[in-house]
């Protein structure tokens, strides 16, 4: 079982295409007041689909297929918005530079875009309630520490989810319990179908006999990790022993994948990296007029299997390398390093390190040795981010917003740990995929670090 309708994004998706090929037909009837013909609705059905299919995939980009983007509806029409924004500029170019197919939507497409976007939004905030998805399910939350309290509070505080919490049993105040007045009465009185349980706590040893009646009662149980896994897109960090890493991190079972994940990387990294070279004349003019500076920096990181590598990049800052000496030195941003980073033109020299086997495109973001080596003493399991290669992107990076850049931050970095874990758990071809299409959503969106 799981937290999430797992058909709502299809469903979603689906919605959004009618939603599309609707308000062609209404622009149609808008623009040429009367009914459209069949003939006039193909005419421009034809190239739109071509539109439609473009549009989905920002949409995607954007997140509006992820569960928590359905979640949060507060978010949802700045989202469309920025959406509809690129799609309408995706529509303009297309059309007037490729006026193959005989139509003038210069009016059109107006009406058509403005309708498009009260209709998806109105869609997606209104109309995924009217499809007569299941009632939330009762359910009891057994557990304890900080995750547990995060998860309940997550779960409840939403509608989208499939089951709510109506009550908690901390496994720390297991002994003050009156296991039947506060657990076996409410599951029957108040129709609990699903416990949510943390089965890896020794401290549920005692009431386990009691649990296993349950299942004649028709009471599901679920682990509280999955839960919290799928809810948050991360590990939980509470959960990790030599038992989990040797049940979930394993090399050879992806040797296929690797491989793959290689031959793409070669591929994208010689092709992107061709086309940076028109920016590399205008960066090295730019530096050197500037401050005569040196234009590459060179920061040894640390890869995979712990092997220092040296990561280029176009130099932002007034030194060349630091050695991540931070606070130690000064060195400050250059007028011309701050455009470079804002528009992360700086990262291109490292498409040479992808080609080169240091790191991949997609992977836990390579950290300087320094901290690297203050994470590993107090951050249990820290260094095993470093069994694969890491990458330009990645998990973390597209989920993790407090991520420590030039400091040694040792909460944060555990976040982080949690999301890098998680990739490493979960990682295949189509996760690489995802996040490299939604790392096109974070380089628009954010500044450059």
């Amino acid at each position: 079982m799981t937290v999430f309708n797992k058909s709502e994004p299809f469903i979603l998706f689906l919605g959004d295409v009618i939603v599309f090929v609707a308000a062609l037909w209404l622009t149609l009837l808008l623009r040429y007041q009367e009914l459209p013909s069949w003939w006039l609705f193909q005419s421009h059905l034809t190239p739109f689909s071509i539109i439609f299919v473009l549009w989905a995939l920002v949409f995607f980009i954007a997140g509006l297929y992820e569960k928590h983007t359905t979640i949060l509806k507060s978010r949802l029409p700045n989202i469309i918005f920025n959406a509809q924004a690129v799609n309408s500029a995706i529509a303009v170019v297309f059309f007037y530079l490729f006026p193959y197919f005989g139509i003038n939507p210069k009016t059109n497409l107006f009406i058509y875009i403005i309708l498009t976007f009260f209709a998806v939004l109105a869609w997606r905030i209104y109309g995924i309630s009217f499809l007569g998805f299941k009632k939330r399910e009762k359910a009891i939350l057994i557990g304890s520490g900080e995750e547990m309290r995060e998860l309940k509070d997550e779960i409840n505080s939403n509608d989208r989810y499939s089951i709510k919490f109506i009550s908690s049993i901390d496994l720390n105040d297991i002994n003050n319990l009156d296991f039947k007045s506060e657990f076996l009465d409410l599951i029957y009185s108040e129709g609990v179908s699903s416990v949510v349980v943390d089965l890896r706590n020794e401290k549920v040893g005692p009431i386990l006999p009691k649990l296993y009646n349950l299942i004649f009662s028709k009471v599901k149980f679920i682990d509280m990790y999955k839960v919290y896994e799928d809810t948050f897109d991360r590990t939980p960090l509470s959960l990790l022993n030599y038992n989990w890493f040797l049940e979930n991190i394993s090399r050879s079972a992806h040797a296929g994948y690797d491989f793959l994940k290689r031959l793409m990387d070669m591929a994208v990294a010689f092709l992107v990296g061709l086309v940076s070279l028109i920016f590399y004349p205008l960066v090295f003019l730019s530096i050197k007029l500037e401050d005569r500076g040196e234009i590459f920096s060179r920061q040894e990181r640390v890869g995979q299997n712990n092997k220092l590598i040296s990561i280029i990049k176009f130099r932002t800052m007034t030194l060349a390398n630091d050695e991540a000496r931070w606070g130690q030195v000064e060195n400050k941003v250059t007028r011309v390093g701050a455009f470079l980073r804002k528009t992360r033109i700086d990262e291109f020299p490292q498409l040479w390190n992808v080609m080169k086997g240091d790191i991949s495109l997609i992977g836990p973001r390579p950290e300087f040795a320094r901290p690297v080596k203050e994470y590993g003493k107090k951050i249990p399991y820290y260094n095993v981010r470093h069994i694969i290669k890491p990458g330009l992107s990645g998990w973390a990076q597209i989920h993790h917003e407090r991520h420590p850049h030039h400091g040694v931050d040792i909460e944060e970095t555990k976040n982080k740990l949690s999301y890098d874990l998680y990739y490493i758990k979960n990682r295949s071809f189509m996760l690489d995929v995802k996040i490299a299409l939604q790392t096109l959503k974070t380089l628009f969106s954010r500044s450059g670090v």
